[in-house]
């Protein structure tokens, strides 16, 4: 057996940070879906003003779903758990009283 990995302590297992409240989560889902709606709107509007507003409904939702679930909210999950990791380890250190 190695002596130097025996003495060498394990590094602490990284904080666990909690899921978002409602109200978190409420404000990171508008954080994505307002600016995909806008960015949508401006490329297809031309397109889409020709249409129902079921159907601009339909293809706006259809195309801004995927986008938000898939692409934008993992990005703004790892950088909420970014920004309170930091806060999560030093109180998980701190003594209880």
């Amino acid at each position: 057996m190695n002596t130097h990995t025996a003495l060498t302590p394990e590094p602490a297992p990284p904080a666990r940070i909690p899921p978002p409240s409602k109200h978190h989560l409420a404000l990171m889902i508008w954080l994505c879906v307002f600016p995909t709606l806008t960015a949508l709107n401006l490329v297809l509007g031309n397109w889409l003003v020709t249409l129902s507003p079921v159907v601009r409904t339909f293809v706006l939702a259809t195309l801004a779903v995927p986008i938000v679930i898939y692409g934008l909210m993992p990005h703004l999950h790892r950088t909420r758990a970014r920004l309170l990791a930091p806060k999560a380890s030093v109180t998980a250190g701190r003594p209880a009283g």
